[in-house]
């Protein structure tokens, strides 16, 4: 039988909090009625893809795929979606930032017509239980401002909410599509579906800090700036979409 959705944890390291989420994503899906599958993209060696193995020996729904080396949450997820099978594929952070009961409102606004439905923390409607430390909030309006000029993703004011839920077939075309290996993947992602014309709905979530980042604040931020460049320059100034 096809999954009504298929749920897609990236992780790194994520031992500690992994069965709980699953264990959450389970109950709610049942108790929704919703038959699903749950891809946990593990990479790292703290036993993480051996913990969900573990747990699939009684749900055979669960499935952990991923590698020691840490090749980022990019990747991860494109290597996900394509072995999903869902009518719904989306992910959600493995750390539980977003409550899946969130879902909610995504499946309606997925039910309503559009292709891709995106969790913002910006505006009316979002609940943010914990914040952010100032300098991050302040890092985060600089980002949306930097990448707005660069990539030019008009009306999206939070990209990189990670509770992203899409359509099937859009799921599908986008992540074939998508090339960016870490965190600029969703940029990515946001601007080959404008390019596709998928209708995009913002959706305001729950949402909570965990403190526990896992960007080299350095190193991972000159990538992230490189690979924003690398997005405006393929889809905002690129050629025909192949």
């Amino acid at each position: 039988m096809t999954p009504d959705i298929s749920l897609i944890l990236p992780a790194y390291n994520e031992a500690r909090v992994i069965p709980n989420t699953i264990g959450e994503a389970v109950r709610y899906f049942e108790s929704r009625g919703l038959q699903y599958e749950i891809i946990v993209a593990a990479d790292g060696n703290d036993g993480t893809r051996e913990i969900v193995r573990n747990l699939a020996m009684d749900n055979p729904a669960l499935t952990a795929i991923g590698h020691e080396a840490r090749r980022g949450k990019g990747l991860g997820i494109r290597e996900a979606v394509a072995i999903a099978t869902g009518r719904i594929i989306g992910y959600a952070d493995a750390d539980n930032k977003v409550p899946i009961t969130e879902f909610d409102k995504f499946r309606e606004a997925l039910g309503g017509g559009a292709d891709a439905a995106i969790g913002t923390r910006r505006g009316t409607g979002v609940v943010v239980e914990k914040a952010q430390p100032l300098y991050r909030r302040i890092g985060s309006h600089g980002f949306l401002w930097f990448m707005q000029t660069v990539v030019g993703l008009p009306g999206i004011n939070d990209t990189q909410c990670g509770f992203k839920f899409f359509q099937h077939a859009a799921a599908k075309e986008l992540f074939r599509r998508q090339k960016i290996d870490a965190y600029m993947f969703d940029v990515e992602i946001l601007a080959l579906a404008r390019r596709l014309e998928y209708r995009i709905q913002q959706v305001p979530v729950r949402w909570r800090d965990d403190a526990d980042s896992r960007l080299d604040l350095v190193a991972g931020n000159l990538r992230n700036v490189r690979d924003i460049f690398r997005i405006g320059l393929e889809h905002r100034f690129g050629g025909r979409l192949k």
